[in-house]
C-alpha cells in the first residue's frame, strides 16, 4: 500500500464506502446538533492523509491512520465551536436555566483526545486499539484480524483500555 498520488488516491477510492461506514460511526458518538457530516468528516480525513505520508504497511496501518485523521477532523472543530462559544457579547442560556428537563450527553470530543495523547505516551498499542474501535469504528474480530493477534488480546486490551479511558474521563 504504498505510492504516488494517483495510487493513494485509487486506494481511497476502493475503500471509500468504509470510510463512510466509519465516518458514521464516530457521528453517532457526538452530540445532537452537530452540524459535521459524516461525508464532510471523511474529505476533511482524505486531505489530512493526503499532505502527510501516503506510504501504508498494511491495511491496519492504513486505517489507523484514517481513523487519527478523523480524530483530528473532530478535535478541530470541536475546538473550533468551542472558540465561537467564548466569542463575542450573546449570553448563553441553557436549558437546565430554563427549567426544562433535557438530557444532554457529556461526551466531550476534546477530553478524549487529551485522554489519548496521554495514553499514546504510555502505550501506543492501546491507543491504536481506541482509535479503531471508537473512531473506525471496528469490530473487535476485525481488529484482531487486522492487527494478527487473537480475539482473546484484543478484547482483554480492549477491556484494559475501557477502564483506563473511563477513568480518565470521569476524573476518578
Amino acid at each position: 500500500m504504498t505510492g504516488g498520488s494517483s495510487s493513494f488516491d485509487e486506494l481511497v477510492a476502493m475503500v471509500y464506502g468504509e470510510l463512510r461506514v466509519m465516518a458514521r460511526s464516530m457521528m453517532r458518538h457526538q452530540k445532537p446538533g452537530h452540524t459535521l457530516q459524516p461525508t464532510a468528516l471523511v474529505n476533511e480525513a482524505y486531505l489530512r492523509l493526503a499532505e502527510g505520508n501516503r506510504q501504508f504497511e498494511n491495511r491496519a496501518h492504513f486505517f489507523g491512520a484514517a481513523a487519527r485523521a478523523m480524530r483530528q477532523v473532530l478535535v478541530a472543530y470541536a475546538r473550533k465551536r468551542n472558540s465561537l462559544k467564548r466569542a463575542g457579547a450573546a449570553q448563553r442560556v441553557t436549558f437546565s436555566e430554563l427549567e426544562i428537563a433535557a438530557a444532554e450527553p457529556d461526551f466531550d470530543v476534546l477530553a478524549l483526545d487529551r485522554a489519548l495523547a496521554e495514553l499514546e505516551k504510555k502505550d501506543e498499542r492501546l491507543c491504536g486499539l481506541l482509535e479503531l474501535r471508537y473512531f473506525a469504528g471496528l469490530p473487535l474480530e476485525e481488529i484482531a484480524g487486522i492487527r494478527g493477534v487473537s480475539l482473546s488480546t484484543v478484547k482483554r486490551d480492549w477491556a484494559y483500555a475501557r477502564a483506563w479511558l473511563h477513568e480518565q474521563l470521569s476524573g476518578v
